[in-house]
């Protein structure tokens, strides 16, 4: 429950306006709730929670947090882009712009420099700051599908610059979690391990 500032009763936090399967959407008005466009908001929305579970567990360096919290300030600022149409009369309250992309792309080139083996064939996890990452990489990664689902039906709205900092974040995310690894050690992948033929015992 809130208090409406206009009479100071309680009131309900809930609408009630979207029991009927749409919403409405910013400067884009009336949507389904199945509409692209909202999907897409709502996947960054899950990619900024993941980030915060990445962050809450303290076991991140002093470095890592700032930069992780940053990036959730730029989430913020991705939903709020994809809130109001690029030809909006009113301006967006945030937009995502190149500058953005290119802080993570300096990012990512100053963890990269610590990170050990980033071909990519390590499996996800070891430490818990280190699978946190890698889901929070893997939900970024679909907040990324539906951000150019959205820019590829509505190409004169949505900004295309949230897609590809959605992309530049997967890259450090992933860059992340293996610096969170480095004392633990990875397993790597090996491909058909689970169905290969046992190695001969060479003593036997």
């Amino acid at each position: 429950m809130t208090e409406s500032p206009e009479t100071g009763n309680r009131t309900s936090s809930y609408t009630g306006e979207g029991d009927t399967g749409t919403t409405v959407f910013g400067g884009h008005g009336l949507c389904s709730k199945h509409d692209v466009r909202v999907v897409a908001h709502a996947e960054c929305d899950e990619a900024n929670a993941a980030v915060s579970v990445a962050i809450a567990t303290g076991g991140l360096p002093t470095d890592v947090t700032a930069m992780l919290v940053s990036v959730q300030n730029d989430l913020f600022d991705a939903e709020a882009d994809l809130l109001t149409p690029l030809n909006h009369l009113e301006p967006a309250s945030a937009r995502v712009v190149p500058a953005h992309v290119e802080r993570l792309e300096r990012a990512y080139e100053h963890f990269a420099a610590e990170a050990d083996d980033l071909s990519g064939m390590v499996l996800p996890g070891g430490t818990l700051s280190a699978a946190l990452l890698y889901q929070a990489r893997g939900v970024v990664r679909r907040a990324e599908r539906a951000v150019w689902a959205a820019v590829e039906e509505y190409p004169d709205t949505v900004n295309p610059q949230v897609g590809i900092y959605l992309n530049r974040l997967s890259s450090l995310l992933f860059v992340l979690a293996r610096n969170a690894n480095v004392e633990h050690g990875d397993i790597t992948w090996v491909p058909e391990f689970s169905v290969r033929d046992p190695e001969p015992d060479e003593n036997a």
